[in-house]
């Protein structure tokens, strides 16, 4: 193990109750998308605090800034997202949510917080890297059309341009003090679909005075699958699944309209421009061949995740120099989505995983779930890899 890991190891260790009651504060006072004022004020109080003073806002509750090294050199960006989920949260905790309703549920308290430590812990150690390094606390990733695409617009990455962008992920599929990898395509592309059937409802004795569109939407709903098993090459996973079907009618009223909202996922660009379209075609003409109408409404969410693989194998050596190769796991393909993919469509990329898993204190939960929590000690991982990482890329 080399003295530069050691050190960064012991100053995670020495930051590690402060970086966790940040934590622990954020999430008793979760805010939802593009709601994070009170977040972000914190966040620019901690910043300030270790004498930071180049901070800028971005996005109205997003925050950035640089940190220089002891010699010129490249630019990386680091990125932690900052939102919470409209979720009551039912672990009964010391830091449980003031909010009733809103979650930490994906873990982005600590993101924010592993990334202030990072923070932390290269401004002790300015002389160990060249270059400058872009923090970004991410507003809105939860919510389309995701906080990652307003910052690009705004220029997050200008001024420096960038050589890379890392960013890590709690999951609590993995052991805590473990981490995982993935080059290449990691995340799906998501898109989300709505649908209002119109028919002609009335009583439900009386079905050939009506159109109804509750059999109407089943037809769709049922057909629509086929764009995925019979439209798309098995080689590229592609998922269509709809979750709220909403048609106000009763045991003896058919309904005028059915209203239908769903997502379509996949990981190749091309494709899911066709199955949107396929989508749109297929929906429409069940409809009026059945006598209704069929609007389709398509809100274009985020594209898939890449991971450079040349960024991300550089990652994975240095984390097994940092865990030992033993903590240090390979990712398969996750079908959830992530607004980071805007930023590796434009800079190369590395979006891992940080182990939060430990069954012995019944920490098991997924994310977006009432119960999801960590292992507090993933912290000290978090932001010491990442401050690893950052140093490793810097000097390469």
């Amino acid at each position: 193990m080399s003295e530069l890991v050691k050190s960064i190891k012991a100053i995670s260790e020495s930051f590690f109750e402060e970086i966790r009651t940040c934590r622990r504060h954020l999430h008793q006072h979760p805010e939802l998308s593009f709601e994070e004022y009170h977040t972000a004020d914190f966040i620019e109080n901690k910043l300030r605090e270790m004498g930071i003073e180049n901070i800028q806002r971005i996005a109205k509750t997003g925050v950035t800034f640089l940190l220089e090294g002891s010699r010129p050199g490249k630019n990386i960006a680091l990125r932690a997202d900052i939102d919470a989920l409209p979720i009551l949260e039912k672990n009964e905790i010391d830091y449980k949510s003031k909010y009733d309703g809103i979650m930490h549920a994906c873990g982005h308290d600590v993101h924010t917080s592993c990334l202030i430590g990072v923070a932390k812990i290269l401004s002790q150690l300015k002389s160990e890297f060249k270059g400058s390094v872009k923090f970004i606390f991410q507003p809105g990733e939860e919510k389309t059309p995701g906080g990652a695409s307003l910052l690009i617009k705004e220029g997050i990455l200008e001024n420096p341009i960038p050589k890379t962008i890392l960013g890590q992920h709690v999951m609590p599929f993995i052991e805590v003090g473990k981490v995982g990898f993935r080059p290449g395509k990691y995340m799906a592309s998501s898109d989300e679909i709505y649908l209002t059937i119109e028919g002609k409802g009335g009583h439900a004795a009386m079905p050939e005075k009506l159109v109804d569109p509750v059999i109407i939407t089943s037809h769709i709903l049922i057909a629509l699958q086929q764009i995925v098993s019979r439209k798309s090459s098995p080689k590229t996973p592609s998922v269509l699944s709809f979750g709220n079907i909403s048609g106000k009618g009763a045991t003896n009223v058919i309904p005028d309209f059915v209203d239908v909202a769903g997502t379509f996922r996949t990981f190749d660009e091309k494709w899911r421009a066709e199955a949107l379209v396929l989508i749109t075609q297929m929906a429409e003409g069940i409809a009026a061949s059945m006598g209704a109408k069929c609007k389709v409404r398509i809100e274009k969410g985020y594209p898939y995740l890449f991971n450079d693989p040349a960024y991300t194998d550089r990652n994975r050596s240095a984390a097994q120099e940092y865990l030992g190769a033993e903590n240090v796991v390979d990712l398969d393909l996750w079908m959830a989505s992530e607004d980071f993919s805007f930023y590796s469509q434009n800079v190369k990329g590395c979006f891992y995983r940080l182990g939060t898993r430990n069954e012995a204190k019944s920490i098991v939960s997924g994310v977006h779930t009432p119960h999801f929590n960590i292992d507090e000690d993933a912290m000290k991982i978090g932001m010491g890899l990442m401050s690893w990482l950052t140093i490793q890329e810097l000097n390469h």
